[in-house]
């Protein structure tokens, strides 16, 4: 065996020790480890007989569907790089993803997708012929895994400051190390359900998927209305694994879909993606009394998640940051911090830049290298300025601001969401957790707006009870000093989410300066 195992061994060892376990459940459909593996089998000969060829690097075109998944597994059977692709984001950035990454094909769930690439139709009616003549065994190309890992099991593009989207290649090496401690850590294995509630592109759903068919636990896909129902989707589908970002529980409170012990099968209750604060937990917590509950930390290139904390059993010892939510904690196994100020030395707030076997080795253009990591002389940190291959001993930079606790690090939110407002540094994680502690807030958020010409200025939203600005605006003076106060609090039905389930901050901003525009022009 190699010494990294690859994402399709993961699978493939599942599938020999429970081949007649169900490995996906969607809709009403169960497909088992069995079948799924005859799938992917299948889908592997009938996209090399189609090319004549085996391609390097395969988009995927698809989501949440039985295509989606058989063709994942069918691009890691064939030793490929998996490129994702949500068929709901716009054609341009596709096309964009399909040019920037050189996919050599494309899975698609539909009978054409609008990328040029030369496309594979998996519609329901095609994976059912599949499904009914699979290949010979023999005929089924069987991968030899990379014996140091180092091969690309998946490409990912994140937002890029230039508008460009930024290509991150995660290794086997990488998302092997991440397997290896949250398998056993979460206690995953065949009699564990777990949700499926990040889109492929986010680099989250690999949980989902990898460390589901790697333990021979079952993962069970949402349906659209699931999404809207996390409470009845965990009951009615008897989950035991629950993943997501928090924004969902925001969602759940606003709905009034979140009351006490509501979730009493729930085993473990993860959280990623944004930062969880202590009145999601809180809320999370009381509907699933008997979960374990954790929070987790990591940027895409540091594949998936790299820290964790772990609240107790008894919320009354939970920790209590200022800024009002849970703590990061520490870091996987293996891995090492470095918080640095703006001058490079170690301090204890500052930039968190990590090191270990998770990160990944750099993005897919060298370009996007220069400044994203950092050496470290034992005293001072030093910014990488350009490299093509950063080695294993530089660390990379997250952009992210923490502070070393009694709890471990505490995120304080990106770098630039620590702003200068009348010549005060302020963070905007500290107004919010005023802003959350009050009865009737469900959700905020605050953000600023520099208009040409003028000064900074704060504005705040929030979702709950509507009409209680000035009782929020009291409260805030009562706790903030004056440089901290919002201009502005709005009421706002719901907060906007981006396509993985965030709260889309920028859509906010630009939203409130779009009003202020208006209003200044009146």
């Amino acid at each position: 065996m190699a010494d990294h195992q690859t994402l399709y061994e993961r699978f493939a060892g599942s599938a020999a020790l429970h081949g007649q376990a169900v490995a996906v459940e969607l809709n009403d459909a169960r497909v088992t480890y069995a079948e799924l593996d005859r799938l992917a089998g299948t889908i592997a000969v009938e996209l090399v007989r189609t090319l004549g060829r085996t391609p390097r690097t395969i988009g995927l075109y698809a989501s949440r569907t039985l295509a989606a998944y058989a063709g994942y597994l069918a691009i890691q059977r064939l030793g490929a790089v998996a490129v994702p692709f949500n068929p709901l984001f716009p054609a341009t950035r596709n096309a964009t993803v399909a040019a920037t990454a050189r996919v050599d094909a494309v899975l698609s769930e539909n009978d054409a997708s609008p990328l040029p690439q030369p496309v594979l139709a998996l519609t329901p009616a095609v994976l059912a012929r599949l499904r009914d003549t699979p290949a010979p065994p023999e005929a089924i190309p069987t991968p030899t895994g990379p014996t140091d890992g180092q091969d690309t099991a998946y490409l990912l593009f994140t937002s890029g400051s230039t508008g460009v989207p930024k290509g991150v290649p995660v290794a086997h090496r990488n998302v092997s190390a991440y397997l290896d401690h949250v398998i056993p850590r979460y206690g995953l294995g065949p009699d564990s359900r777990v949700t499926q509630m990040f889109d492929l592109t986010f680099d989250l759903a690999v949980f989902d998927l990898f460390a589901s068919w790697g333990s021979g636990a079952t993962l069970v896909v949402p349906s659209r209305a699931d999404l809207l129902a996390p409470v009845r989707f965990v009951v009615e589908r008897r989950i035991t694994h629950w993943f997501s970002v928090p924004s969902v529980v925001s969602l759940a409170r606003r709905l009034g879909r979140l009351s006490a012990g509501s979730m009493p099968g729930l085993r473990w209750s993860l959280f990623c993606g944004e930062q969880l604060t202590l009145a999601q937990a809180r809320a999370w917590r009381a509907a699933a009394p008997g979960a374990v509950l954790e929070n987790l930390y990591g940027p895409t290139e540091l594949t998936l998640s790299c820290a964790q904390y772990r609240l107790s059993a008894d919320p009354g010892s939970w920790p209590s940051p200022s800024n009002g939510t849970v703590p990061i904690g520490e870091l996987h196994p293996g891995h090492e911090e470095l918080v640095i100020d703006p001058r490079g030395r170690v301090a204890t707030e500052g930039e968190l830049c990590i090191r270990g076997p998770q990160r990944f080795g750099g993005y897919l253009d060298p370009a996007d290298n220069a400044d994203r990591f950092v050496s470290f002389d034992g005293t001072r940190a030093t910014v990488v300025n350009a490299t093509e291959h950063p080695d294993d001993g530089l660390w990379y930079r997250t952009g992210d601001r923490v502070r070393r606790t009694e709890w471990g690090l505490v995120h304080l939110g990106r770098l630039d969401h620590q702003v200068k407002i009348q010549g005060y540094r302020i963070e905007l994680g500290e107004i919010e957790s005023a802003l959350h502690d009050q009865p009737w807030v469900l959700d905020a958020v605050v953000v600023v707006v520099e208009a040409s010409g003028r000064a900074a200025v704060l504005h705040a939203v929030y979702t709950g009870e509507a009409g209680s600005q000035d009782a929020l605006s009291a409260a805030l003076r009562r706790r903030l000093p004056a440089h901290m106060l919002p201009r502005t609090i709005a009421h706002w039905p719901d907060l906007p989410l981006n396509a993985n389930g965030k709260v889309d901050r920028r859509a906010i901003a630009q939203s409130v300066a779009r009003r202020e525009e208006t209003e200044c022009s009146t």
